[in-house]
C-alpha cells in the first residue's frame, strides 16, 4: 500500500510544477523523483534557505539532474528560490537551466546533468567532511536507475564500501530505464561491495522515510526507489 502524507510544502507542489514549462521530453524523469524529493526536504534533510551555507549541514547532491523540474518546485516550495523564477525555466535571462547550476540556483550543490558524475561527487563529499572532522552532516545522492550503467559509479560504489563511508545515502530511483540491469537487482550491486540497503515503493512516503532513516554504522547506506516504468 503506498502512502503519500500530506504537508503545507506537499500541497503546493502540484501548482509549483505546473508553471516549469518547455522541458516536457524530461518530464518523466522528473516526475519519477517527486516523491522522495519531497520525503527527503519534509522530514529529512536539516538545511533551509538559511543554513545553506552552514558546514554542519546535510548535502543533497542530485546526480539525475537532467530532469530538474520536480527539485526546482521542491527548492522553491521550501523557499531557496522565489516561485516566480519557474515560470522562466531555461529563458534568456532565467538562473533555472535544463540542468541545474550550483553557482545559480540557491540550495544546489552540484551542477549535473551529465550522467554517472553525481555518485563519485557524492563519495568525495562523504570522504571530505569525514576527514575535516565533521562527522555529523549526512550526504544524499540521487540517481536514476540508468545512471548505473556509466562505469564511473562502480569505482564509487566500491571505494565508499572500502572506506566505510557510513555519512552517505544513495538513493536510485528504479522506473526500469536502465540498458543492461543486475543480476540479482540493483541492491545486490551496492550490498556485495559492503553497502546496506532497502528496496522501497518510489510513491509511498511512510516507506521511504524509513528506508532514507535506515541507515547503520560504519557501512554506506543505499535506497532503491521503484516507480512505475519509463516507458
Amino acid at each position: 500500500m503506498t502512502t503519500a502524507l500530506t504537508t503545507e510544502t506537499g500541497s503546493r507542489l502540484p501548482g509549483l510544477l505546473r508553471r516549469l514549462t518547455g522541458d516536457e521530453k524530461h518530464a518523466p524523469s522528473a516526475h519519477s523523483t517527486i516523491d522522495v524529493l519531497q520525503v527527503l526536504y519534509d522530514r529529512v534533510l536539516r538545511i533551509t534557505p538559511e543554513t545553506a551555507g552552514d558546514p554542519e549541514r546535510n548535502r543533497f547532491l542530485l546526480s539525475k539532474g537532467h530532469g530538474p523540474a520536480a527539485y526546482y518546485a521542491v527548492l522553491a516550495a521550501h523557499g531557496f528560490i522565489p516561485d516566480a523564477w519557474l515560470d522562466d525555466l531555461a529563458g534568456p535571462e532565467s538562473r533555472l537551466g535544463h540542468h541545474p547550476d550550483r553557482l545559480l540556483v540557491p540550495g544546489v550543490e552540484i551542477g549535473s546533468g551529465s550522467l554517472g558524475h553525481g555518485l563519485g561527487l557524492a563519495v568525495g563529499t562523504a570522504l571530505g567532511l569525514r576527514a575535516q572532522g565533521l562527522l555529523t552532516p549526512r550526504v544524499y545522492v540521487l540517481l536514476g536507475d540508468a545512471e548505473l550503467d556509466e562505469g564511473s559509479n562502480h569505482e564509487a560504489i566500491a571505494y565508499a564500501g572500502a572506506t566505510g563511508l557510513e555519512n552517505l545515502t544513495a538513493v536510485v530511483v528504479d522506473n526500469s530505464s536502465a540498458t543492461h540491469g543486475w543480476s540479482g537487482g540493483i541492491a545486490g550491486r551496492f550490498t556485495v561491495n559492503g553497502w546496506t540497503a532497502d528496496t522501497v515503493d518510489g510513491r509511498d512516503h511512510t516507506g521511504l522515510y524509513a528506508a532514507l532513516t535506515g541507515h547503520r554504522p560504519r557501512r554506506p547506506h543505499l535506497v532503491v526507489a521503484r516507480v512505475e516504468s519509463k516507458g
